[in-house]
């Protein structure tokens, strides 16, 4: 066998060696090293979520409440319930018309979940209440569906 032989016999024999592929039992113990991971980072990772959605909104809420103090301050009274978050963005109509309205906020936000802000005057916790009825935009719940407001820290 000359040298250009062996190397051929040894180059072929790699070759083989490398186009063998995995075996049903290496595919299964990947997929199921995957699946470990999978179940043990999923829900810290959705959680982390949630808790980010509810920082958003109580950010907003606080941001809505200076938005309406400094309209009470030019005003001397918050917004009627009739006229709403909508008086931070434009000039209410309604009586009691603002006589130094200006304009507080560019535009509204929405929650987290795409829900209106819910503005009530008098609140139910304080003398007015900005809030978001959480992930399930209904009052009340607990958890991600629990209700965020003013009166929270």
């Amino acid at each position: 066998m000359s040298g250009t032989d062996f190397m051929n016999s040894k180059r072929t024999a790699l070759t083989r060696h490398l186009q063998r592929g995995f075996t049903l039992i290496e595919l299964m113990v990947v997929l199921l090293i995957i699946g470990v991971l999978a179940a043990l980072i999923v829900p810290n990772v959705l959680d982390r979520a949630d808790d980010a959605r509810v920082t958003a909104a109580k950010t907003d809420v606080t941001n809505l409440l200076q938005a309406l103090k400094l309209y009470r301050l030019d005003n001397q009274r918050y917004p009627t319930a009739e006229q709403g978050l909508q008086a931070l963005t434009a000039k209410p109509t309604t009586v009691p018309v603002p006589g130094n309205w200006k304009n507080y906020l560019d535009q509204l936000p929405k929650d987290p979940w795409g829900n209106p802000y819910v503005y009530l005057n008098p609140g139910i916790k304080g003398e007015i209440d900005v809030m978001s009825y959480g992930a399930d935009g209904q009052a009340g719940g607990e958890g991600k569906n629990a209700d965020i407001g003013t009166w929270q820290p």
